[in-house]
């Protein structure tokens, strides 16, 4: 007997960045959409965002948005997220960001300092929602 494996659809969009590797942007699976980590890489370029935590926060959170949005859903429907910051020095003006894009509907979240994210970014973040109908 095999192991039974459950339904779930890969999630892609050209309005975030391509995945870097071998995984999807994200993933809807029993009721939920499980995004990949996004990183600030302006999807039209393939280009890290310069600038400071600021101008990459925002740039992660658009991307993390557009995924969000190929899946049928959007930030009030998300539940929990993970954001790695490489210096927790700028959890001020990341949380500035932050709260900016997830207005009243704050969802649960872990924040964790970490030595390196990929190609020298400042701050990567993934999420998990509920699929379905966009607030």
């Amino acid at each position: 007997m095999g192991i039974l494996k459950p339904a779930f659809r890969a999630i892609a969009t050209s309005e975030a960045p391509a995945a870097i590797g071998p995984y999807s942007q994200a993933i809807e699976a029993s009721g939920f959409v499980f995004t990949a980590g996004q990183i600030p890489l302006d999807p039209a370029t393939m280009q890290i965002t310069e600038g400071d935590i600021t101008a990459q926060t925002e740039q992660v959170m658009r991307n993390t948005q557009a995924v969000l949005e190929a899946a049928g859903t959007s930030f009030a429907r998300v539940v929990k997220t993970t954001c790695f910051l490489v210096d927790l020095g700028d959890f001020v003006a990341f949380n500035e960001v932050y709260a900016r894009f997830f207005g009243e509907s704050a969802p649960a979240r872990s924040t964790v300092q970490v030595s390196a994210l990929p190609r020298g970014v400042m701050v990567e973040m993934d999420c998990v929602a509920l699929a379905g109908e966009r607030e």
